[in-house]
């Protein structure tokens, strides 16, 4: 199976009527035929499944890898200043289709909802 390129742009959110096209993440990750992350493919393909989090403001910006502990996956961030590990809502149990929604706890706040703008092989 080939890496796909998703991009999640922030959906409309408290203080975000409209959302905001320039906020979310892009996730090259792969999937399987039902468009489910591919547990077996990223473990041989872990260390090209990657997470950018991008922001207008840069310190917000980040970027890491997609790693899964136990039955959750996680966006896993090297650096200190780009603060600790974030989970996706049920990230496992999501299709990644555009237009889907899901949510991301960022910086351990309260999760936000993202719309899922792109699904491109890689």
């Amino acid at each position: 199976m080939a890496l796909n390129r998703i991009i999640l742009r922030l959906a409309r959110n408290p203080g975000f009527p409209d959302g905001d096209m320039h906020q979310g993440y892009t996730i090259i990750a792969p999937l399987n035929g039902e468009n489910h992350l591919d547990i077996e493919e990223w473990r041989e393909k872990k260390t090209d499944c990657t997470v950018l989090r991008f922001h207008p403001d840069d310190a917000e910006k980040a970027d890491g890898l997609l790693t899964h502990r136990g039955s959750h996956w996680f966006f896993h961030y090297d650096e200190e200043s780009e603060g600790p590990d974030e989970a996706a809502h049920r990230l496992g149990d999501h299709v990644f289709i555009q237009g889907e929604y899901m949510s991301v706890r960022h910086h351990a706040e309260e999760a936000l909802t993202y719309i899922i703008s792109e699904v491109s092989p890689v």
